[in-house]
Order: structure tokens, then C-alpha cells, then sequence
């Protein structure tokens, strides 16, 4: 059987899930207050533009997101009711999504913001000597850990908050 964490061990626990609490908390807000949207609005909005121009088959934009199909179904049910995303089916009969003039307006709105609250509450503090080693550890960590493989170079790695 697994002991428990020792003293040291959950210290050192108990910091990164503070950090990460913290850092997630900074950007939520920061793209709240700037556009109203949720992180995980601005995580669609952002891959569909990125990545697929502003339209992309939705089972593409689940993969990418690392979702499940009826989280993602929901969510953009949602976000098609707010008039951020619309949704149609191509010619091959798939679902694809949509970002409306509403949704690249709100993206547009929030960029700038997210991009202060990462660069401020993450970058800024772990930009020193040792920040290099830091950052690659955390790609290992990513890369070694993600089930979905590809670790920090797919999904929240490319702008995503």
C-alpha cells in the first residue's frame, strides 16, 4: 500500500494547488470583468478562431478541448443561447460550430485581459534564472501526464486560459 504524504511532500502540495488556485482565479476574473465571458467560453471561442477560422467541425473542437461530447454539447448550447456561437451541420452531415460577430466581439474584448492576468499572476513571478528549468518542468509534467497525449503543446497551451 501507497503511504500518505509526509510533511514535506504535502506542503509542496498544498503550495501548487494554492498557485494553480490562484493563477486560474487572476485570469477567470480578468476575462469576466473584461468580457463577460467564462474561461471555458473564452477556451471554445479561442480554438474555433484559432484553429478553424471561426468555424470547426464540433467533434474537432471536443478533441481539442479535451471534453466530453455532452459537456461540449451543453456548453455550446449555452453559449449559441447567448449568441456567442451558432451551430449547423456541413455537407457531410457533422456538427460543426460557428462563431458569431457577438462571440469575436467578446473574444476581442477579452484577449487583451487574459493576456495581462497570465503575463502579471503566472510569467512575471517565474521569470528569473531558474525559471527556464521551472517551465520545462512543467511541459515534462504535462507531456508525461496528459491521457490525452500531446501534453502542453495541444489544448489550453495555445492562448487558452
Amino acid at each position: 500500500m501507497t503511504p500518505p504524504l509526509d510533511e514535506a511532500e504535502t506542503a509542496r502540495w498544498v503550495a501548487w494547488k494554492r498557485a494553480n488556485d490562484a493563477v486560474n482565479a487572476a485570469v477567470a476574473t480578468a476575462i469576466g470583468d473584461a468580457s463577460g465571458l467564462s474561461v471555458a467560453d473564452f477556451s471554445v471561442l479561442s480554438r474555433v478562431v484559432e484553429h478553424g477560422g471561426g468555424r470547426m467541425a464540433q467533434q474537432e473542437l471536443g478533441d481539442m478541448l479535451g471534453w466530453q461530447r455532452a459537456r461540449l454539447s451543453r456548453h455550446l448550447g449555452r453559449m449559441a443561447e447567448r449568441g456567442l456561437v451558432d451551430r449547423d451541420t456541413d455537407a457531410d452531415r457533422r456538427r460543426r460550430v460557428v462563431v458569431t460577430e457577438s462571440g469575436l466581439r467578446s473574444l476581442r474584448a477579452a484577449r487583451p485581459a487574459h493576456a495581462d492576468a497570465v503575463r502579471r499572476v503566472l510569467l512575471a513571478p517565474t521569470s528569473s534564472p531558474r525559471g527556464d528549468e521551472f517551465w520545462a518542468t512543467l511541459v515534462r509534467l504535462a507531456d508525461r501526464e496528459d491521457p490525452r497525449g500531446g501534453g502542453a503543446e495541444r489544448g489550453d497551451g495555445d492562448r487558452g486560459p
